[in-house]
């Protein structure tokens, strides 16, 4: 500014700002609110997700390869042990959902060759359909005409049959 300007006309700014807001006594209630939302629901849900989450991380275990460990078939278990009867039939329905999963996979690699390959599926996809057929053949053999109701002592008596069948064929 020129050294002779009109002090009236440019005022100097004041050196202290107005406070823009009035200021009461009484606290804001959305502070308050949201204070009490994070005490009452929101620490106590945090603190216990990464309790949680450090529990999981020190035992790493995969939920879908859940490892049973073996246990003896049907004619493995003695008269009158209905534990054993009760761990083999579970056993039992383990390999059951384990074959249908196996026989579930094969088909789909079939059907994925069939739908790559064409109208040549039968020329290139000869493997997997030998694999396929080998492994129906075996799911049938085992688990065929069963029924809905469908266990391991069925499962079994119709084993005991085919090798009774097939003996006196033999002989």
């Amino acid at each position: 500014m020129p050294i002779g300007f009109d002090k009236e006309a440019y005022p100097v700014p004041p050196r202290q700002t107005p406070a823009a807001e009035k200021q009461t006594a009484l606290p804001n209630p959305a502070l308050i609110f949201s204070k009490i939302f994070y005490y009452t629901v929101d620490l106590p849900v945090t603190t216990f997700r990464d309790t949680v989450e450090s529990l999981r991380a020190k035992n790493k275990l995969v939920y879908y390869h859940e490892k049973f460990r073996r246990v003896p078939e049907l004619i493995d278990c003695f008269e009158g042990d209905f534990l054993c009867y009760y761990e083999a039939e579970m056993q039992w329905k383990r390999d059951f959902k384990v074959d249908q999963e196996i026989v579930k996979v094969i088909q789909e690699r079939l059907s994925a060759c069939q739908q790559r390959e064409g109208p040549n599926y039968h020329q290139n996809c000869s493997k997997e359909m030998q694999q396929f057929e080998e492994v129906a053949k075996n799911y049938e053999l085992r688990y065929g005409d069963l029924g809905a109701y469908a266990s391991g002592r069925k499962c079994l008596m119709k084993q005991k049959e085919r090798m009774i069948a097939a003996q006196k064929q033999n002989a």
